[in-house]
């Protein structure tokens, strides 16, 4: 099992630098430099490219925000609607990654010059293929901040509780979300772990989803080939690993973001039945 730990955070007067800033900005910086090279790479604009990834990345945050506070939490804000504003805290990345869409489609919408048919969808293919890069380093600061914990498990690649420290942390969010009755005696709950969320999409971003990314580039493929083949290959898994939440909102016995992938997958779907993917798509 993976030992628990305290997330790194380095004090610098008035001012605290937590691990997981720190790699979100450092995915930050990844990603965008990985996609100004593909768009290099493609004989594309890299200034309107860096002008897209900006409001890319302001509507990411504040989906991010949005989404975490309104699908998770909704009674949390009923409560607190100051909530609203603090965008720094409670983000989803389910939502940064809708928001990312929603700030694609506003820059071509309103800032883009004009363009011909189809080149929007070569912009997002770069951006989609340096995204698995970025998003693996994000998922990363997750496992640091430990801020996706799942149930009580044995599973070997979950994160152990025989610490106190990690023992009172998951015992906290099974009482936020009224299911303490559900966990085991603490003797026998020192020997087991929990999933963390965090700790699998960056084992699964790391080892599955950039190792296919790499293999599928190495010949060439159709544009808009790379942001269907992420959702193809992510919106599954995190379909299932939703289950495994503790005291996220659900409808229906889904969470919100269950609901998101399916229409997500069926969305992509879609595009595919269409074969609007080769030629002669507009964004």
């Amino acid at each position: 099992m993976i030992p628990y730990f305290e997330q790194p955070v380095l004090p610098l007067g008035p001012v605290k630098i937590h691990a997981f800033g720190v790699l979100v900005a450092v995915s930050m910086l990844v990603g965008i430099r990985v996609a100004l090279k593909r768009c290099k790479t493609l004989s594309l604009d890299q200034d309107l490219c860096a002008d897209l990834l900006f409001y890319l990345l302001i509507a990411a945050f504040v989906f991010a925000h949005l989404f975490a506070v309104l699908a998770y939490f909704p009674g949390e804000v009923a409560k607190d609607p100051l909530m609203l504003l603090k965008i720094w805290e409670n983000i989803s990345s389910f939502g940064g990654i809708l928001g990312a869409l929603f700030g694609i489609w506003l820059f071509f919408r309103w800032k883009s010059p004009p363009l011909p048919g189809g080149t929007g969808w070569k912009y997002l293919d770069a951006i989609a293929f340096a995204f698995p890069f970025a998003w693996a380093i994000g998922r990363l600061g997750c496992v640091f901040a430990h801020d996706h914990p799942g149930t009580v498990t044995g599973f070997p690649l979950g994160v152990s509780l025989s610490t106190p420290e990690a023992r009172a942390y998951i015992t906290y969010f099974y009482g936020a979300a009224g299911r303490l009755g559900e966990l085991p005696e603490p003797g026998k709950l020192a020997g087991m772990a929990y999933h963390d969320l965090g700790w699998y999409e960056f084992l699964y971003t790391l080892l599955v989803v950039v190792p296919v990314f790499l293999f599928l580039d190495r010949k060439p493929r159709p544009t808009g080939f790379f942001p269907l083949a992420f959702f193809l290959l992510y919106l599954p898994v995190r379909f299932l690993l939703d289950f495994l939440r503790i005291s996220d909102a659900r409808y229906g016995g889904l969470t919100f973001a269950q609901y998101a992938s399916i229409a997500g997958f069926a969305a992509v779907a879609y595009v595919l039945w269409r074969r609007t993917l080769p030629t002669g798509t507009r964004l």
